[in-house]
């Protein structure tokens, strides 16, 4: 399968959309002001790669140029507004991207109600409506939801077995049977990121479809 490669003078929109991370190129024309708005699980990275950028990140404010990067972190308040009479072009990714990814405030400091699919409308609106019920969905998402507890509740033992392994194997100076410890600790904190992961996916889909009127039929 080939590499796919995105090029951001022509590739401006979302080019990864995963629950791991959502990965995108922006471009602001002069003046142009992107909303206020934070994450409630999401670590934001951006690049600018064209034009100057000011980001205002919980009140701190820096102008910054092609090639330097910065950082929100999750429910840091942040903002970005062009500089200059140059388009400003950034790459910018959000991990985790898990619904409703962005959190607004009103002008109170309060935070407004979640909005779910905002950061996808574009692709979902040209995709087909989905295919399956949203009883199909729900159902999906409570499997997921189970499928997690148990694999945590697994992880949770073999975190206290193999742990108790790993202290009586680094007393013994036994290398072999601490690594083999770590090991199986590996395995059960693996499993459960795996059944998160599909939680995750399960719930981009739910989420947006759900809170959609014309997708609930």
């Amino acid at each position: 399968m080939p590499i796919d490669v995105y090029d951001y003078r022509v590739d401006v929109r979302n080019v990864v959309v995963l629950p791991e991370i959502r990965a995108r190129f922006m471009r602001l024309e002069p003046g142009e002001i992107a909303s206020r708005h934070s994450h409630d699980l999401g670590q934001e990275v951006f690049l600018v790669l064209e034009g100057q950028c000011e980001f205002e990140i919980e009140g701190e404010r820096a102008v910054l140029g092609p090639g330097q990067m910065c950082f929100a972190r999750v429910d840091q308040l942040h903002h970005v507004r062009t500089v200059g009479d140059e388009p400003m072009t950034m790459y910018l990714s959000v991990t985790p991207h898990i619904e409703p990814t962005h959190t607004w405030w009103d002008e109170q400091g309060h935070k407004l109600p979640p909005r779910y699919g905002v950061a996808t409308e574009r692709e979902r609106a040209a995709s087909p409506e989905p295919t399956a019920s949203m009883a199909h969905l729900v159902a999906q998402q409570v499997a997921a939801a189970r499928a997690l507890a148990e694999a945590a509740a697994a992880n949770a033992r073999a975190q206290e077995v193999a742990g108790a392994a790993l202290q009586a194997a680094l007393a013994a100076g036994d290398a072999a049977a601490a690594k083999a410890a770590v090991d199986t600790m590996w395995g059960g904190i693996h499993e459960t990121f795996l059944r998160a992961q599909a939680l995750a996916t399960d719930w981009n889909v739910l989420a947006p479809a759900a809170s959609e009127p014309a997708r609930t039929s």
